[in-house]
């Protein structure tokens, strides 16, 4: 008796399965990533950014001063050394390989310099349902303009790329806020120096939670910590209770002045600049409560130029006003990461949806950006001011599916051309390309099984026709199109075999010089 492989003495099989938190992808899904991805690039080529590849991989020393200080830097990234024992890592999102690129190349850049780039990153994170470590994302960025004018740009970039893609204005809101206000906001606190630059850190990514965990949740992250369902703590803050209570009052009252206050103004802005300036004082007031320093004022003085920016484009909302808004201020929006150093911005979805088990499902956050005038200036020495947008393609795609929104160029497999006479591969071979010369999407099965097998692997396929030509056909100069989805179709409606055999569904003998001719026909039909 023959020994198995799983006997002592031979190699272990390994076991088929993905690493934690990643994902194939699967054609359909594919298909429709490029639709979106060719929808986003012609906004951007529009608004005049040009494409850019960088690495997959960048020195890790490279990808900014948020990543983690470590002997080994494997969190928050997936590292490696290279033959020369330098540490490299995944680019862990587009914007610090864009910094590299424009500090290694800055002389012969032109300024500003506007580009885009699309790809994977990377983050070595906990994994949860919908939240993977590798994803796509689509970014836009101008490099070298100070002028508040590029983010109020992105801001609309954002907008128009989203009703591109099929989401109407009202199913989305793009929020703008200043890291300056927060920030300074941060120092009122008594949350200055570089000796809280960690704890700084921990509260802005505590806030921007707020759109996933309710207020009682990002209290235990801003103070002691917090413990999920797994058993798994964050680490807090660490900060006392007034501090905690001065954020909220904070983030009341940046909610109440996006609310009223902007609206207030837009309605003003060109009819009637004076009390446009009236409601604009009293965002100032609203937002500098907490203290009036020059981080709060400049941080507020930019938001409200992007707010009149908008206002003339007609992108937001006036007060009392029936028009959904598509760009709306929003003080309470931070961002996550520390790069960012002026205004900042988020794309999100508004519109209600259901999931499976009845229950209201939110996406949210879908793309966002922001200024982060220091990133290149890590290589440089030298401030180089740039903003950024950057898409989330993967979460993006998961709405447009709920939406009914998602297209693909191909919903059908290609057609195949079935193997009779394995003596005939050439003139078999000879049909298959004089469809693809067509441009039609066509294979010659190259497998070894009978005619039954074969139509069992073009179902497979979402094979809309097949391409027969026994011996027959053949000395008869014809072929046989088997119209699959027709006959799929007839089959269910016919349940006596004899009928079956007489009618023959969905199945036509065409002269071989027609086969193109008859095969578009088909495709049209089922298009």
């Amino acid at each position: 008796m023959a020994k198995s492989d799983t006997d002592a003495g031979a190699p272990a099989r390994p076991e088929p399965r993905l690493p934690k938190g990643f994902r194939d992808i699967e054609a359909a899904e594919i298909r429709q990533q490029l639709d979106m991805l060719a929808k986003i690039r012609s906004v951007y080529e529009r608004y005049g950014f040009e494409p850019l590849e960088t690495p997959t991989f960048e020195y890790t020393d490279a990808l900014g001063k948020f990543l983690p200080d470590q002997e080994r830097p494997n969190a928050g990234v997936f590292s490696v050394q290279d033959d020369d024992e330098q540490w490299m890592s995944l680019r862990y999102d587009l914007t610090a390989p864009l910094a590299r690129y424009v500090a290694q190349n800055f002389d012969k850049l032109p300024k500003p310099f506007r580009r885009y780039a699309t790809g994977s990153v990377y983050r070595n994170e906990k994994p949860g349902p919908g939240r993977f470590r590798q994803f796509t994302q689509f970014d836009a960025d101008t490099v070298g303009s100070e002028s508040v004018a590029a983010d109020a740009e992105m801001c609309m970039l954002a907008a128009d790329t989203l009703e591109a893609l099929g989401i109407a204005r009202g199913d989305y809101v793009i929020k703008v806020n200043n890291r300056k206000i927060i920030d300074g906001v941060l120092v009122s606190i008594g949350l200055d120096g570089d000796q809280n630059s960690n704890k700084r850190l921990t509260v802005l990514r505590a806030i921007d939670k707020l759109d996933k965990f309710t207020w009682e949740e990002v209290v235990k992250l801003l103070g002691d910590g917090r413990k999920d369902i797994s058993g798994d703590v964050t680490p807090g803050a660490g900060l006392n209770t007034t501090q905690i209570y001065d954020l909220k009052r904070y983030l009341e009252f940046a909610g109440r002045i996006a609310q009223v206050y902007f609206p207030d103004a837009a309605r003003f802005v060109e009819a009637a600049p004076e009390l446009a300036e009236q409601q604009y004082n009293e965002v100032r007031k609203g937002l500098s409560f907490l203290g009036q320093n020059d981080l709060i004022k400049s941080g507020i003085d930019e938001l409200i130029l992007i707010h009149r920016l908008c206002c003339s484009q007609g992108y937001v909302k006036f007060a009392n006003d029936e028009k959904p808004e598509a760009i709306r201020p929003d003080p309470s929006i931070v961002r996550g990461l520390e790069y960012y150093t002026g205004p900042v911005f988020e794309a999100e979805l508004t519109f209600p949806v259901t999931g499976d088990d009845g229950q209201p499902v939110r996406f949210g956050s879908v793309g966002g950006g922001g200024r982060y005038d220091d990133l290149v200036a890590r290589f440089t020495g030298q401030k180089v001011p740039a903003t950024g947008f950057s898409i989330g393609v993967s979460r993006l795609q998961a709405a447009l599916a709920v939406l009914g929104r998602t297209e693909t160029t191909a919903t059908h497999g290609p057609v195949v051309v079935l193997v009779m006479d394995k003596a005939e591969l050439a003139q078999y071979q000879k049909l298959t390309q004089s469809l693809r010369s067509a441009g039609i999407r066509a294979e010659m099965y190259l497998g070894s099984s009978g005619m039954k097998a074969q139509m069992k692997y073009a179902d497979k396929r979402g094979s809309p026709v097949v391409v027969i030509q026994g011996s027959d056909e053949r000395a008869k100069g014809e072929v046989t199109l088997k119209d699959l989805i027709e006959g799929a179709k007839a089959a269910a409606a016919i349940k006596d075999n004899k009928e079956w055999k007489e009618s023959r569904p969905a199945q036509v003998a065409v002269k071989e010089k027609h086969l193109v001719e008859e095969v578009r026909k088909i495709l049209a039909r089922h298009a």
